[in-house]
């Protein structure tokens, strides 16, 4: 979930007392020890690469656990593929598994941005197409390779996408669903804007959590202080505590396009660090 800030990256005074309170109410978007959704740092899935860890938040997500062959796939494809996945150097692009079919690629604009934005790509016969692209809100301090709880700061890497919920019905996801009460929120983000909708939608970014259950699980496999409960997730107009905001009518669609036939991850960071 998300908290905000002011936009020239400087936190509010009132910031204490606002984490304080989401962090007890929620358990999403690296917001502490809540209990109803939740950002932190996680690893990617259990066939993505191992990527750095991430912020603090609520729901956890396991370390990624690459398959044999995995990084060699990857690897080979790297070249063929550099040219339709702008921006990613020759890191980032091996650590994308060679299965993955769908990519969701958010490209923050500063180290220390709270902005970014997202872009589909989709892997066909001829390489990655781009598809849709949309504005978006990270974490209020921007970028981390080493995220921990607490840190505001979104994690960068590559991590798996097997898990969706939110407070709203499913619309169609292909993801497994959990709708569930638990995903409602409450109070203001970092900048005063309303915090209620932001968990009408979420998907679970396979950051120190447990693939293949819901993203309200608390499962932590590297530890509480690595963080937890990275997820992509209704934006609220602001900077959040470690998740990625999309507005509503995107994370409809999101979840209407990602298909675990696919493989999806997500590549994220800010635009310096993808290239390496």
């Amino acid at each position: 979930m998300s908290f905000s800030i002011n936009r020239t990256g400087g936190v509010r005074p009132a910031l204490s007392s606002v984490v304080l309170v989401l962090s007890v109410a929620l358990t999403g978007c690296g917001g502490g020890t809540g209990s109803t959704g939740g950002a932190g740092s996680s690893a990617a899935g259990t066939d993505a690469p191992a990527a750095t860890s991430g912020a603090a938040g609520t729901t956890q997500a396991r370390p990624s656990r690459p398959s044999a062959g995995a990084g060699a796939s990857a690897g080979a494809s790297a070249g063929a593929d550099s040219a339709r996945l702008p921006g990613l150097g020759p890191r980032t692009l091996a650590a994308i598994p060679g299965k993955a079919r769908q990519v969701v690629l958010v490209t923050g604009r500063g180290r220390n941005s709270p902005v970014s934005e997202v872009t589909l790509y989709r892997r066909t016969d001829a390489g990655w197409e781009p598809g849709a692209e949309w504005p978006a809100h990270n974490a209020l301090r921007g970028w981390t390779d080493d995220h921990h709880a607490g840190d505001l700061r979104s994690p960068t890497g590559v991590f798996t996408l097997t898990d969706a919920g939110g407070l709203l019905a499913d619309p169609g996801s292909k993801l497994p669903y959990d709708r569930s009460g638990g995903f409602s929120v409450a109070g203001t983000g970092f900048e005063g804007e309303p915090l209620s909708g932001s968990f009408d939608y979420v998907v679970a970014i396979n950051y120190n959590r447990e693939p293949g259950t819901s993203p309200r699980d608390w499962t932590r496999p590297l530890g509480a202080g690595r963080g937890g409960g990275i997820w992509l997730h209704v934006d609220h107009g602001g900077p959040t505590h470690g998740c990625v905001g999309l507005a509503q009518q995107h994370m409809k669609e999101l979840l209407l396009t990602l298909d675990p036939a696919e493989h999806p991850v997500v590549v994220m960071g800010d635009a310096a660090s993808l290239t390496r």
